[in-house]
Formats: structure tokens, C-alpha cells, sequence
């Protein structure tokens, strides 16, 4: 697994988003291509914008008991796997615009390093390890440019 607070491996991500244009097809799923980095930008604006709000007691223990191990496991996204509610883009997006904060949120990530991650609390699954940190984010950008074909 890639590991998103060292440089050469961001910039191998940055490498395959820049790699995506406007009219960039996915090969299975339903999103088109901006849909999917606003997508993919989400998971960053849980852990830096206060814009999602966060999920109940309740919700945040089924949360951990039924999708943490997924997210933050080593295990990959198989295809076609359900997406969250927040998670899900439903209008047009400007793909530039989208393409530009997937870039910078990536180098925030790294920027920030792997001990500003441990310990930290996630905005669904409460406290996690730099590791799994590391893991969501990068299995995550790696299913979605995969789906894009780079």
C-alpha cells in the first residue's frame, strides 16, 4: 500500500490524477469522472472543513462495527462497493476546480506527516492509527483513479 504521508508516493498519486482529463470514462460505477474527485475530496474535508456534519452516537457505533474494519483495513475496495450517503455527488462539477483540491488536499496530508495522524480522531470511526489513516486514504484515491483507468 502506497503510503500518502511520504513524498514519492504522493506524488505517484498526483502523477495519475493529472493524468485524468474532463471526459476521463470510468470503467465500472456510475460517477463521471468530476463527480468522482469530489468525491474522493470528501474524505479530506471530513478531516479539514467543517462542512459534513458528524454522525450520531448511535450511527458512529454501527459505523465502527459494520464499515470500519473496510475502510480502514488493508484490505482493497472491490468494485461497485456501496458508497455513504455524504459520499455520494450528485450534480456536475467543475473538474479543474475538484482536480485542484483532490492535489492540494493530498499535499496538506502530506505536509502535515503521519504524526499528526496518530491518535487523531476521524470524523466516523473515532480515534485511529496513522496506518489506518494512511490506509483509507490511499486505498481510497487507488480504487477511484483505478476506476478512471490511471
Amino acid at each position: 500500500m502506497q503510503n500518502v504521508f511520504q513524498k514519492p508516493h504522493c506524488d505517484l498519486f498526483i502523477d495519475r490524477i493529472n493524468q485524468l482529463k474532463s471526459d476521463s470514462q470510468g470503467l465500472w460505477g456510475k460517477m463521471s469522472v468530476d463527480q468522482m474527485l469530489a468525491h474522493c475530496n470528501v474524505t479530506y474535508e471530513m478531516v479539514y472543513d467543517n462542512i459534513h456534519p458528524k454522525p450520531n452516537a448511535v450511527m458512529k457505533f454501527i459505523l465502527k462495527l459494520l464499515a470500519k474494519k473496510t475502510v480502514v483495513g488493508d484490505k482493497p475496495y472491490s468494485r461497485n462497493i456501496n458508497t455513504a450517503p455524504q459520499f455520494i455527488i450528485k450534480n456536475v462539477r467543475d473538474f479543474e476546480i475538484e482536480k485542484s483540491r483532490l492535489i492540494a488536499y493530498v499535499n496538506k496530508t502530506r505536509e502535515l506527516g503521519e504524526k499528526e495522524f496518530e491518535g487523531k480522531e476521524s470524523h466516523s470511526f473515532g480515534v485511529l492509527t496513522a496506518s489506518e489513516w494512511n490506509n483509507m486514504f490511499a486505498k481510497h484515491l487507488d480504487h477511484h483513479l483505478a476506476q478512471f483507468g490511471v
